[in-house]
């Protein structure tokens, strides 16, 4: 995940910015695929900030 947040902040997003690209991807692919929904939260969530604070930055 830290390797997407830096393409992502390259590409001229701050990290919060990247983190919350993310968080619209992770919503996205749980609204067109629901029956992964599960996996989708634990991949992202595995790999993503540890408080919804570190989003906020």
């Amino acid at each position: 995940m830290k390797q997407l947040i830096d393409q992502l902040m390259e590409a001229g997003l701050t990290e919060a910015q990247a983190y919350k690209a993310i968080d619209i991807i992770k919503n996205f692919a749980k609204d067109k695929f629901p029956i992964f929904g599960g996996a989708i939260d634990k991949l992202f969530d595995k790999y993503g900030p540890k408080q919804e604070d570190d989003f906020l930055e």
